[in-house]
């Protein structure tokens, strides 16, 4: 029982480097490149590569990019659980400027098109998945459904509440065990569900107790890591459900590197983190949170998303 279920998008990236984000009227040049995306295919394959069987439930249509999903899975050793679909495979237009920050626009296509019952079917599929993992770059109703089946199938369920403009139910907020928003989205989050109004970049500033009590607001039952970029990651869990750690809440800073491109990086985290959970389930949670964000952080050293995750087993 040691298998990541990612369930979620694939796209396929199209990408310009350029020497600064383009501006509303501007004409950049910049060198271009294609590959595989989509924050469910990244995050499958990170858990893939950080060592997990992982399993990966989506949606694609009859051209060339589902074959590009079908070739890489195969290549990786992740199981695809792929439903047909008549709307084209999904599209990612990223620009990634010398700083390594990035813009990106989805064309959701396939993605969009998600079954909630073939996704909750797909779930349970092979046996009892040690985690389950969702985004929101799916139809909400798959996502809740195949969190659900991961629940009734004794996973742990791990949604990444991303992308920020995402409307989820606080219903389906509750089915996760754990919680990932970056600051952006914790903060829409926080808006939506609690009405507390922060700017994101105001997040990594608050004192812990502070950012403890708003994730405690949002998350309730669940353990919720908030990722802050540069400034690491905030862990807050529920009282009575610390996950094999001492304290409450605590920030694990992130580890030095040389810095390429940003794109994925929290995708790597949640992949690794699935793994690290679904490999080494005795282990403090801590210890789950350190090893994702070691990952994370060498990620950035590569340039691209999917094809990015470094190959580096957890423990």
């Amino acid at each position: 029982m040691s298998e990541v279920v990612v369930v979620g998008s694939f796209n396929v990236d199209h990408v310009w480097r350029v020497a600064s984000l383009p501006q509303a009227g501007a004409t950049l040049g910049g060198d271009y490149a294609s590959g595989p995306g989509g924050k469910g295919f990244n995050q499958a394959m990170a858990a893939r590569r950080a060592g997990a069987d992982t399993r990966f439930v989506c949606a694609l249509g009859d051209d060339a990019g589902a074959q590009l999903a079908r070739t890489l899975c195969a290549a990786d050793g992740i199981a695809l659980a792929a439903q047909p679909s008549e709307l084209p495979t999904g599209t990612a237009g990223i620009y990634v400027d010398a700083a390594g920050r990035n813009c990106i626009v989805v064309g959701a296509g396939a993605n969009a098109a998600l079954d909630a019952g073939f996704a909750a079917a797909r779930v349970a599929d092979g046996g009892h998945p040690a985690v389950v993992l969702a985004q929101l770059e799916s139809p909400v109703e798959a996502i809740a459904m195949a969190m659900q089946a991961g629940r009734d199938a004794g996973a742990t369920v791990i949604l990444n509440p991303a992308p920020a403009n995402a409307a989820v139910p606080g219903a389906t907020l509750e089915l996760a065990h754990i919680l990932t928003p970056n600051e952006t989205e914790f903060a829409a989050l926080l808006g939506r569900h609690v009405g507390e109004r922060i700017e994101p970049e105001a997040l990594s500033q608050l004192d812990q107790q502070r950012l403890h009590a708003h994730c405690r607001a949002l998350g309730h039952d669940s353990t919720v890591i908030v990722t802050l970029g540069g400034s690491g990651c905030f862990v807050s869990h529920p009282e009575g459900q610390l996950r094999g750690d001492t304290v409450a809440c605590y920030r694990v800073p992130i580890e030095p590197t040389q810095v390429v491109d940003t794109t994925g990086a929290g995708d790597a985290f949640n992949g690794a983190l699935a793994a690290s959970l679904a490999l080494l389930p005795a282990r403090a949670f801590a210890e789950h949170v350190r090893f994702a964000v070691r990952y994370a952080s060498r990620s950035t050293e590569l340039a691209g998303a999917a094809l990015s995750m470094p190959r580096m087993a957890a423990g």
